[in-house]
């Protein structure tokens, strides 16, 4: 107690508890925890309900949105002609003239002179499943013959017995067919849906063709745009050229190598065909190079349509079997080797994240998801790898 200016104060100091270690207090004390993990279940809730709804967008959209990546692919695959003819004093307008019509004229070529083989393969096609018909039944006859043996065994033991045991076999009530009356069919339906969709198919490779012209034409005009669009800081800017020369980077190391590894299958395809023997060995290798594009799936319905015609030519399942085999042998190496080598040198991408990429993708969007799997997952990784806050996005996608 203190006296200041005729007043007493009190100074009074905060109660301190000090507890001696081993004593009754210091047991009852409580632990010091760690600090628990805080989860956001709102914004979680969230992310999981905007994830649904931009894939159900995406399915929703198939019609615009593939047409728009398969022409942004191509656009990015053929600018660097264009910009070399544009170096070599010609007109971008007539360097996309020419870059174009050569790509066109040369898969229209291709297929011309491919034709008669084509025609013929198509010409044998009844010829084909009445072949494959036929041996099929003479393997169910086969197997008819050893079950109807064991059914008249187990006939006759089953009448011994009945008759052991002093009773009369009792006949049997011979089966009831039930006859469904199935549609019919109606070519003029037919014909009609077919049409509708050789039209789709049609109006849809034009728009793509036109949309490719377009982003050509246009050149570097959007690149600017979307730098502009970033805002006046120099480093978003910067971030945004680097994400953008990537991934023009990528996807043309990608579609260089997807030329590589198909022109690789159909010159391997042909060779083994025509060391084989089989008909037409041209026309399978090229069916076999362009199949390639579609991962898993067109390997496989290379590998059956080929087997189906070395079946036709040679009678013989073996042989069949034989090309079929060889198909699927030649796709697996260059898929297993020559891809994968190729793919990990461009993007370091982790095998299981491509392979889930392309399940997710083509549960989405069919063959055309599987055939745009890999450059989505590819601009994915760029973006991720240049944006921080996707860093663990880039993580994951890696190797």
């Amino acid at each position: 107690m203190t006296r200041a200016g005729g007043r007493a104060t009190a100074a009074i100091a905060p109660a301190r508890t000090v507890i001696e270690p081993g004593t009754p207090a210091a047991a009852s004390a409580p632990a010091a925890t760690a600090p628990a993990l805080q989860v956001d279940a709102r914004g979680l809730a969230l992310a999981i309900l905007a994830a649904l709804g931009a894939v159900f967008a995406l399915s929703w959209a198939q019609a615009f949105v593939v047409p728009l990546m398969v022409g942004i692919v191509v656009a990015y695959t053929l600018s660097p002609l264009v910009g070399w003819l544009e170096t070599i004093r010609i007109h971008r307008i007539a360097g996309t003239i020419i870059v174009m019509a050569g790509v066109i004229g040369g898969l229209v070529f291709g297929a011309y002179s491919l034709r008669g083989e084509v025609q013929t393969i198509v010409g044998q096609l009844p010829e084909a499943a009445a072949k494959l018909a036929a041996g099929i039944e003479r393997m169910q006859l086969g197997r008819t013959g050893n079950l109807q043996k064991m059914q008249d065994a187990a006939t006759e033991v089953e009448k011994a017995t009945t008759q052991a045991v002093g009773g009369a076999a009792v006949a049997r009530q011979p089966a009831t067919h039930v006859i469904v009356d199935a549609p019919k069919f109606r070519l003029g339906s037919f014909l009609w849906e077919s049409s509708l969709g050789a039209l789709g198919a049609l109006s849809q490779a034009a728009m793509v063709i036109f949309l490719i012209f377009f982003l050509l034409i246009g050149g570097d005009t959007f690149k600017r745009k979307l730098v502009r669009l970033t805002g006046p800081s120099l480093s978003k800017r910067k971030i945004t050229v680097n994400i953008l020369d990537d991934i023009n980077g990528s996807i043309q190391k990608y579609m260089f190598m997807l030329l590589t590894t198909n022109l690789l299958v159909g010159l391997i395809s042909w060779a083994a065909f025509a060391f084989i023997g089989l008909d037409n060995a041209g026309a399978w290798a090229a069916a076999a190079g362009l199949l390639h594009v579609v991962p898993y799936l067109g390997p496989a319905v290379t590998a059956a349509a080929a087997g189906m015609a070395a079946f036709m030519q040679f009678e013989s399942f073996p042989m069949a079997i034989l090309v079929a085999g060889a198909s699927l042998a030649i796709a697996t190496l260059v898929g297993t080797f020559v891809t994968t080598w190729m793919t990990g040198r461009i993007a370091n991408m982790s095998p299981a994240a491509v392979f889930i990429s392309l399940l997710f993708w083509g549960w989405l969007w069919g063959v055309w998801g599987m055939l745009l799997s890999i450059p989505i997952i590819v601009i994915v990784k760029v973006v991720s790898e240049h944006v921080e806050e996707l860093h663990p996005l880039a993580e994951m996608l890696g190797d």
